[in-house]
């Protein structure tokens, strides 16, 4: 796979399906999570309907700039957030939402592409809702997946899915696998696929194993802060997808989202989780295919 440098800092690792003169929509992963959990099939399902999809690891994930000068221990950073220390955790984390923005942003340019469609998923959504909101010139349309707002009254895991984002998964290859299974805690009701989610952390762990970028990214966004006032003043057409059975970001996340921006569509799905399973793939694709054209 192909990598460009978004900034001069920072290299991206992206991926690309279809026609490049196809309109382009530029597909933002979450939360420690590399590109290939965009499934290469659900990307060639979207550009057989006339898109040009592009793929891409955030930095500190997958094959993109990891920023090992910069180590963040996640538990001295959850203790200053939870304590109200907050320029103590400003002070751990090396770059902000805005940062990771900016290299989505960046790898279009390096591309040649002026203008995308931008669908971030979870923190994903977050990023793009960033792209949106500081170079609305450049996103032709924002689709905010499993996302929120940024304000703590919405979006809120159960203690449970906390419980399980925020332990530290087994360094041997064994174990990090087969404690996939935990991500059952948000995964669709109906569809959860246990054995799905070991292949992706199967996949995940001998492409790039890190670790250590984890606290560099929570720190940027739960420090990002509220949106809310930025969202009500969008005027990019954006469409929010929320899963019913989310209990990472609760389905209030997505929609407050809908309702801050101005003339958003909303669409809840029952049996969806925190995840895309395969079942909805094709409801997906066809409210994206709407959507960008």
């Amino acid at each position: 796979m192909p990598k460009v440098e978004a900034s001069p800092a920072v290299s991206i690792e992206y991926e690309t399906f279809g026609d490049p003169s196809d309109p382009a929509v530029l597909l933002v992963m979450g939360f420690s999570a590399q590109m290939i959990a965009w499934h290469k099939n659900f990307c060639h399902a979207l550009a057989e309907r006339g898109r040009y999809v592009i793929r891409y690891d955030n930095r500190d994930c997958g094959l993109s700039t990891k920023l090992d000068d910069h180590p963040v221990g996640m538990g001295r950073f959850i203790n200053a957030v939870s304590s109200g220390d907050i320029s103590s955790a400003l002070s751990m984390v090396p770059y902000t939402l805005q940062d990771m923005a900016d290299d989505g942003l960046g790898l279009l340019t390096a591309l040649g592409i002026e203008r995308a469609h931008v669908v971030g998923s979870s923190m994903g959504g977050m990023i793009a809702q960033t792209m949106a909101i500081s170079r609305p010139a450049r996103v032709l349309t924002l689709t905010s997946m499993m996302s929120s707002t940024g304000e703590p009254d919405y979006g809120q895991p159960s203690a449970e899915a906390q419980a399980v984002l925020f332990t530290p998964k087994p360094p041997d290859r064994e174990g990090y696998i087969a404690a996939a299974e935990s991500e059952l805690v948000w995964s669709s009701k109906r569809y959860g696929n246990p054995a799905l989610l070991r292949e992706l952390a199967a996949e995940s762990y001998d492409r790039a194993y890190y670790p250590a970028g984890v606290g560099r990214q929570l720190g940027a966004m739960i420090l990002g802060g509220s949106r809310a006032d930025a969202l009500r003043r969008l005027r990019v057409p954006t469409l929010v997808i929320h899963g019913l059975d989310d209990t990472l970001i609760d389905p209030s996340g997505g929609k407050r989202t809908a309702d801050l921006v101005p003339g958003a569509r909303l669409l809840l799905l029952p049996g969806m989780g925190h995840d895309r399973p395969r079942e909805l793939w094709r409801e997906i694709i066809d409210a994206l295919d709407a959507h960008t054209r």
